[in-house]
Parts: C-alpha cells; sequence; structure tokens
C-alpha cells in the first residue's frame, strides 16, 4: 500500500496489514500510538524510565496479538491503554513490595517556551501537576487523566478501566476536585495569579 495512503488509514487496518507482514504500518502505528501511552504512564507512575520500560511493553504486546486481533471487537487505542494501565499497576504493586527512588524526578523543560522564565515556570507547573496527579488514589489518578489529559471519552475510559459509565464519572469527579484542592493553595507560586491580573 502506498506510503501516503497508509497514514489515512485506522489503527485497525494498520495493525492487520502489521500481522500481514508490512513493516511500514507498525511503524506509523508506533508513531501514532507509543507516544499518547508514554504520557500515560509517565502520569500514572511519575517515572519516566519505568513509563519508557511499560510503553515498549505494551507495544510488544500489541505486536505479539496482531495475527490474532478480532476486527470490530475493540479499538488499538483503547485496547493498548488497558494494556497499559494493567502495566502500571503491577509495577506500583511491585513498589509497594520494594520501594525505590526513580532517577527521572526531575521535571521536563517545555520544548516551545520564549524564554528562560516561562521554561522554568512551565516546568514547575507541569511538576506540580504530576505531585498533584501523584498523591490521587491510582484508581481517580487514571479517570482523570484518560479524561482530562489524554481526552478519552467515558465509554473508552469505561473499557480501558473495566467499568461502568457511572463509576467512570464518579472517580474522574471526586479525582479533579481532590486534585483541585490540592494545587488551589499553590496558584501564586505557580504564576497564576499574575496571569490572571494581566488579563483583567
Amino acid at each position: 500500500m502506498p506510503r501516503d495512503t497508509l497514514n489515512e488509514v485506522s489503527d485497525e487496518t494498520l495493525l492487520v496489514l502489521y500481522a500481514n507482514g508490512d513493516p511500514e504500518a507498525a511503524r506509523l502505528l508506533t508513531l501514532r500510538l507509543a507516544t499518547r501511552v508514554l504520557g500515560y504512564a509517565t502520569r500514572l507512575l511519575s517515572d519516566r524510565a519505568e513509563a519508557e520500560d511499560v510503553t515498549q511493553e505494551a507495544m510488544l504486546r500489541l505486536w505479539k496479538v496482531a495475527p490474532d486481533w478480532r476486527t470490530g471487537e475493540a479499538q488499538v487505542s483503547t485496547w493498548l491503554y488497558r494494556v497499559v494501565t494493567n502495566l502500571c499497576a503491577d509495577l506500583r504493586r511491585a513498589r509497594v513490595r520494594r520501594p525505590g527512588v526513580g532517577l527521572d524526578a526531575a521535571p521536563e523543560v517545555a520544548s516551545q517556551v520564549t524564554s528562560v522564565v516561562a521554561s522554568m515556570m512551565e516546568a514547575d507547573r507541569m511538576a506540580a501537576l504530576n505531585a498533584g496527579l501523584a498523591s490521587l488514589p491510582e484508581r481517580q489518578r487514571q479517570a482523570v487523566v484518560l479524561r482530562h489529559i489524554e481526552g478519552l471519552s467515558n465509554p473508552e475510559i469505561c473499557v480501558i478501566m473495566g467499568l461502568g459509565v457511572e463509576a467512570v464519572e464518579s472517580l474522574t469527579a471526586r479525582g479533579k476536585r481532590a486534585l483541585a484542592a490540592v494545587l488551589s493553595g499553590r496558584k501564586a507560586e505557580l504564576g497564576y495569579e499574575d496571569e490572571a491580573e494581566e488579563a483583567v
């Protein structure tokens, strides 16, 4: 299949093409999905290195399941988020048994900022968001990240988390309230009050 045509096909079609021996389909599907699930795993684990390992393992599982993929049964991205969710939960349980210190605790600097001050402020905001997310119970964190950061719909989140719509809505609402409470006392420190004053 021509390269420009591959860019327009669905994730499921790319997976089937890969299963039939098309390496370009695998490359395109990896470009589409790996960055998204890496961001999701990083937010759940608060450890970039572990998140990279989870992403790699999840993609390997996707390639293994490709020949047996049942078309129309699930979205590829939803299946992949479910795998990442389970792998992250396994890692978090393992951490409880053997706590350790992550090497990637420092926040990453945003890539498209215009000044050092803006860069530092954005890094502080991301660190505060990640710390706030890390303070939430695991299921609330998953729901908030999937809904408000990954932008998934409630039905997609239901499939990923194995819950009903009401449970997802409840987890998301409680998680969002808890996150707002954690971050509310830090507005001035993170520079949000200055921005509100400038807008007036």
